[in-house]
Order: structure tokens, then sequence, then C-alpha cells
């Protein structure tokens, strides 16, 4: 699933009419959109304009690919979440927000791994593609990188390697 956000402070009409439009071209692919207040109403994604904290931190967890303005409250909740996300700047010239400070957002995150970015609406559905392409390797990478780092702890404090979760769950 595709989670999109907009944010609690403005629309961003043409990040979710660019979503849309391209979903209408991946049949197959679940999107949801928090969209805010904006007057595009979209046709091819399931949206509501808010959402409360819980329904919003679910979707979050569940999704497999956050698409996002370039708030740091979008990009961190990524983070926080292990989560693939593609931004695309809210531009001043386009109304979207009062400077273009989304734009050095985007041009200090774009480094990251896990950190997509369209710089416009056009480049959005490649973008999408590659995130998506690219997630499953970062998944991989990030168990491998815990992994490690939980053995080698547990072997510099002499502590017994960890049991897995699986195997800690009991029968009633």
């Amino acid at each position: 699933m595709i989670f999109v956000t907009v944010g609690t402070q403005l629309p961003f009409d043409r990040l979710i009419q660019a979503v849309d439009e391209w979903a209408g071209d991946q049949r197959e692919t679940n999107v949801f959109a928090q969209t805010g207040a904006g007057t595009y109403q979209p046709s091819h994604i399931s949206s509501s304009e808010f959402l409360g904290v819980s329904d919003f931190n679910s979707r979050v967890e569940n999704a497999d690919l956050l698409i996002s303005h370039a708030g740091m409250g979008s990009i961190i909740t990524a983070m926080e979440n292990s989560k693939p996300i593609v931004l695309i700047p809210r531009l001043a010239k386009f109304g979207e927000h009062r400077n273009d400070h989304q734009l050095a957002t985007v041009s200090k995150f774009r480094k990251l791994s896990n950190v997509f970015v369209a710089e416009n609406e056009t480049e959005l559905p490649n973008v999408i593609k590659q995130a998506l392409a690219s997630q499953v390797s970062y998944v991989q990478d990030e168990l491998a990188s815990r992994r490690a780092l939980i053995s080698s702890i547990s072997s510099f404090i002499g502590a017994p390697e960890p049991i897995p979760a699986a195997q800690l769950r009991r029968t009633v």
C-alpha cells in the first residue's frame, strides 16, 4: 500500500493529482491519500482530507511507501518507521507555500538511501517506480544491520544470542 500525505497545514493538489493520474495507470496498486482541504478530487485513489493520529499511524505502519511534500514531520515519520519516502517539494510560484524552503530540504535529504526526490510532478512516476524497486533491498539491508548490531552488542556484553521472536511465542 502507498500512503500519500500532504501534512496538516496546506493542501497540495499538484501532488494529489499527479499521484491520482499515476494510480490510474497502475490498477493493481493500492493508494490512500490524506489530501488536506484541497480542491482536487481524486478518482483513482482512496482519500480523506484529514486523519486522526491513530489512523495516520496505522496507515504509515502498513504502507510499503510514503509519498509526501518535503515537510520535516513527514520525513521524520518515514525515518522513524523505516519506510521509503518519495518527496516532491511545494513551490511558492504555485501558491503551495510562502517560500521555496522545501527545495533546500530535498537537496539535503536526497542523499539518504531511503529518500527519493521528484523535482516536479512529471518526474513522479519514475521516482515512484525507483522507490518501489529499491524497497526490498532496503528492508533486507535494514534487517541484516539490526541483526548484526544486536549480535555485536550481545557479544560485547557477554550475553547469549537473542532468541528469535517466533521461538518466544507460547502455544495455549
